[in-house]
This record gives C-alpha cells, structure tokens and sequence, in this order.
C-alpha cells in the first residue's frame, strides 16, 4: 500500500493526478508516449475532509480520460492528514511510524516535519529520546463516588496522560488518596485506571484528581475539575421479604449511595445474589439457591473493600412451590388457551411461566398469580403445529419456569395433550355470503370440539365487524345468531391465539328493491308530486277568489248594518215621540185601572173569556161548613 499525507507530492512509475469523488479515490495517469517510454512528472494530491484522518482508497490507471487500462484490487492509495483526530501531543506522538508525523511545539499541532517551522529544535517524534509532552490534561474521570476503605477502580479520561506507564505509575493522587494505576488498563496519553488506597480517615474531605507525568513541575501535572466524594453505602429495606429455597426471586435492596464504587457483590445467607442493576438508592440481584436450607438468612453487600449489612433486614427461605393439578390438561397446537392450576406456595414466584417442549423445540407462556394455591395460565403453543395428529398428542416435557424450582421444570406423569387448531371454511371463491337479518351464521369447519379430557371446551368468539354474536358449538359448525346489522361486516373468528376471517358477511334488507322498481318509484313519486303542486296552486286560486266573495259579502254586511241601525234609530226617535205623547194624555186623564177579576183573567189566561174557571160554582153549604161559619 503506498501512502501520502493530506497534500504532499509523489513520485509514482507513471505522472499521476489523485482526486478524491464519490468515495473512491481514482489515480489519473496521463501518460505521453515516446518509442514506448513514459515520461514521469511529479504531481500533487489532496483531498477534501476534516473529519478522516486516514483513509485506504482503491485507483484505476485511465488512458486518454477514458478508457480504464487497469485497476488492481490489491494495490490500495492511503491518504492521511497528521493533524486530522490527533488534537493532542500524545495522540500525535502515537501515530504510526510510517506516517512520519509529529508533535510542532510552537504550533501545538501535529504537523509534517516540512510544515513546523525550525523543525530541528521544535518538532518531536516518538523515536525521539526523552520526550514527554507538557500540559496533561483531566476532561473526566468515574466513578465520582467510593468508600473510604478503598478498592474502587477509578477511570481517568484526558490529553497527553504519559506516553508509557512508568511516567505515570506514582503520579495519580484523588482526593489526597493515593491511587495506583494498573498496568493492564493503562491506554498510552489517553486512559489511565487506577486502585483506591484506603483513606485512613472516619470523615475523608472530597477532592480533585491530581496527576503527574513524570515528575511534577508545572507543565506536567494536572487537576481536574470534577470532584472525588467519600460516601458510606447503606441499606435498610428488602423486597420481596421472603422466596423459594431454590432462589431465582428477584431481590430488591433499597438504600443510600448504593451507586458507589466500581465493583460490588451481593450475598443472601452466603450464597451470591446475582448482579443485575443498581442506582443510588437501589441494587438489584437474583439470589441463588439457599445453602443453609429454611428460614431467615443475612443479607451483606460488598462494594469495593467496604462490606454492609443489617441485622435488621433478612430474606426469608420458604418452601418450594407445588403443582397438584392442571384444569384442562390438554390444549390446541397454537396454544393461548386458559389452564387452571392448583398448588401451593404461588404468592412467592413473581413471573411464573408454563412451558412445553414438542419435538425438541420448547416454548413457553406467561401466568399470573390469583393466590397462594391457584394460578392461570396461558397454554404455550407449539411450532410445529401441522404436525400434530387429530387423536392428539403429548409433548416430550411440560412443566412451569416458577423462578429457579427445578422440581416443577418438567411434570412426571403428565397427561397433558396438544390437538390440532380448529379449522374453518372461507365464504366460498368471492368470500362474500349474502344472509337476510336474523338469519342464523353458518361457520363450518373441522376440529371444533377436541377431544379432551374433563369438561372443558374451546371458548370461540365471532366479531361480525365489531359486534360479538352469540353462539352454538357443534362437533362441525359454529351457529351464529345475526346480529341486528345491515350492510358488508368482516366475519373474524378467535379461539386461543388463533384469529381467522372466512369472508366478509352481507346483510341485506328485506325489503330491497330491485333497479326498475327503484326507478318506478322515482318517477311515481315525481309524478304525485307534481300532481299535488297543481292541486296546491288550484286550492290556492280558488282560496283568492273566496277571499274576494268573502270580503264583498262583509262589505255587504257592513252597508246592512248600517241601515239597520239608520232604521233602529228612527224607530226609537218615534218610539220615544208616541211614549212622550201618551205620558202627556196620561198626566192630563190619569191612569186607566182595571177590575181585579178582570185584570187577573186577562194575565193568567189572555184572550180566553170562557174558561171552566171563570165559572162561577155553587159551592154547597155542609155542617162543618155551616159551623166554621158560625
């Protein structure tokens, strides 16, 4: 591979011109030909980037700009820039030897030993003897915590941090500490790791990270801004409190600056307690099986050198959990269906899980918990599904995950069988079946009812669009009673896991109509409807003229009135003329007076002069009479 800076010159067997386009850098040769001879011209090359400080590119040999004579596969440019991701003296210092670059002192940049001024005297290599690069540099440093008893491994991030471990081998100091590097984790100018001495102090004071390169005079030593803080980790509370004897619980210890360090172990009773997590309030382990059998044990916590317990919190070991029955102990090759189990000890698992192995592939399903004695459970299915048999079949293992109880992984003696899924006919090639309202569905299909043992069936559930329908299971259909729907509506059928659609379900109306009778109609009720326009404008003619007649009739009214009143007038003017006249003749004669007998006749019986009761009768005269007389 040949190789050449970001911009310099290259002599090459043939004149040559680099560029660098589409990713691929591609070697123009323009060649002249003399008796078979190529004249050679020095060119110069570049490219265009910041951001790649080394890059192997692939060329061609052109001629005439077009034509590609050869392009070797094994032949590879590499282009490279010294000060491109070697911002540091170290990482400068670092770079390959065949690269030719170097550290220019008055520049502080990594440069060709062309391009640094007074090179002789200002510009370091790594072959050079005695050299170290000045001004080391802390960006960051974790963890930022730990235990005053020591321990912890601190990672210390920067620029120009040595570039060989013994210039830094007793140069680190954190928080007044002594920190010793390890060698293993040293990265030249760039990383160191050191250990934490012990403080020696009960009230440690936080402090800087100081480093030395080599000695420490001010161009090589260093503090950084962060901060080392000496904390004592605590704990006061446990969840769950208690588990199985064989472990798996997931154990949640809450308390203080539990974050700090860089390395820590937790153990219950003895026995590690497995590492998952851990924030500043909280750590996170699986514990192991317990090693001193039932009951309390002591929970201790290593972070770095420090140890922590309290006796006040302990983990409890219980019994393992017991499986005494599976209702029903059979389920459909793609399982999901609802198992029952009975046993003891649930309430201490926290994510049971039941799992089957069939034909060497083992799967496994999600339970949860309703007491200390019953669980259900969603029955795993199988993967090779098409190959269980209708008379049904066992798999080579069923038991449950209930954490790490390996009692219960595999259940001797079970019983328990898959049976193939259900299976459905489609609604005929157009997936479409047309049905009035309230005609009953027809599923038909196969597998419907397995046969199982106990009591237990498969539960089906047919959405017609998103309207459930209730339901008759037989041995080779599912009766549907429609529901009050009209329209196309997707026919979708589940049972366990299984979801399957056999076509779209049309409901139509009874009282559809056919086309012409549609049109028929449309025009019958465009031809009533302009026959009651027409009635509408005659009735409101012949309501004009009743309002004419109407309002003569009331003129005439109103003229008879008034000569009727003209005439009661000039009655009652004479009335009251011949009333005055007679008052007159009245007051000159007096007023006429009838006979009593007269008077009375003439008002109780007017114009009758003979009636029986004008006779007179003789009335006889008796002894009684003659006395009242006397």
């Amino acid at each position: 591979m040949s190789h050449c800076p970001r911009t310099c010159s290259w002599t090459d067997e043939a004149n040559s011109q680099q560029t660098l386009a589409d990713g691929m850098f591609r070697m123009l040769i323009q060649q002249a030909l003399f008796d078979s001879e190529v004249v050679r011209r020095k060119k110069k090359y570049s490219y265009e980037g910041d951001d790649i400080g080394e890059l192997a590119v692939d060329f061609s040999i052109v001629w005439d700009g077009e034509f590609i004579i050869d392009k070797p596969a094994s032949v590879k440019a590499l282009l490279y820039n010294c000060s491109v991701q070697r911002e540091s003296c170290g990482l400068c210092l670092k770079t390959e030897p065949r690269f030719e670059c170097g550290w220019c002192v008055p520049e502080r940049k990594c440069r060709l030993r062309q391009h640094c001024t007074a090179a002789d005297f200002n510009w370091m290599t790594a072959g050079s003897r005695n050299i170290r690069c000045t001004h080391p540099r802390v960006t960051k440093f974790h963890p930022v915590t730990g235990p005053k008893e020591g321990g912890t491994r601190v990672t210390i991030h920067g620029d120009n941090l040595g570039l060989r471990f013994q210039e830094i081998a007793y140069g680190v100091r954190i928080a007044g500490v002594k920190c010793s590097p390890i060698s293993s984790e040293y990265i030249s100018a760039e990383r160191i790791v050191c250990e934490m001495d012990d403080a020696f102090s009960s009230h440690p004071s936080p402090g800087p990270v100081e480093l030395c390169v080599g000695d420490c005079s001010p161009n090589y030593r260093t503090k950084s801004q962060q901060v080392y803080t000496f904390v004592t980790p605590s704990f006061s509370k446990v969840s769950p409190g208690s588990g199985p004897a064989s472990g798996g619980t997931r154990l949640t210890i809450f308390g203080r600056y539990l974050d700090a360090g860089s390395s820590i172990k937790a153990s219950v009773g003895g026995g590690e307690c497995q590492f998952v997590r851990r924030t500043a309030k909280e750590i996170v382990c699986i514990t192991s099986a317990s090693s001193s059998g039932l009951g309390s044990a002591f929970i201790t916590i290593n972070i770095d050198r420090a140890e922590i317990s309290n006796i006040v919190q302990t983990y409890v070991y219980v019994e393992d959990p017991t499986v005494t029955s599976v209702d029903p102990e059979w389920t459909i090759a793609n399982g999901n269906t609802t198992l029952t189990i009975m046993g003891t000890g649930f309430l201490t698992i926290q994510e049971p899980r039941v799992r089957a192995k069939y034909r060497g592939v083992e799967t496994s399903n999600s339970c949860s918990v309703l007491n200390d004695t019953v669980m259900l459970c969603q029955a795993p299915g199988v993967v090779n599904w098409r190959s269980v048999p209708e008379s049904g079949e066992r798999p080579d293992e069923f038991g449950f995950i209930l954490d790490s109880v390996q009692s219960l992984l595999s259940l001797n003696g079970s019983t328990f069988t898959y049976y193939p899924d259900p299976e459905f006919e489609s609604f005929g090639p157009s997936g479409i079946l047309e049905i009035k309202p309230g005609s009953p569905i027809i599923l038909k299909g196969r597998n419907l009812i397995p046969a199982g043992s106990g009591n237990a069936r498969l539960n089906y559930t047919v959405l017609i669009g998103e309207e459930a329908c209730l339901l008759t299971v037989s041995e080779g259909q599912l009766l549907c009673d429609s529901p009050n729907l009209t329209g196309q509506h997707r026919v979708t059928i589940k049972v366990g896991g299984l979801e399957y659609s056999p076509g779209t379900l049309h409901i139509y109306s009874e009282s559809a109509l056919s086309f012409p009778a549609i049109v028929g109609i449309t025009i019958g009720g465009g031809l009533l409807l302009f026959a009651i326009i027409m009635v509408l404008i005659a009735y409101k003619r012949k309501t004009r003229d009743a309002d004419r007649t109407l309002k003569r009739l009331q003129l005439q009214m109103d003229n008879l009135e008034s000569r009727v009143a003209l005439e009661c007038k000039e009655a009652f003017a004479e009335l009251q003329t011949d009333i005055h006249e007679l008052t007159n003749e009245l007051d000159a004669v007096g007023i006429p007076f009838l006979e009593y007998r007269t008077y009375t006749t003439r008002v109780l019986f007017p114009g009758i002069e003979d009636h029986p009761v004008l006779k007179e009768l003789d009335v006889r005269s008796t002894p009684q009479n003659a006395e009242c007389q006397h």
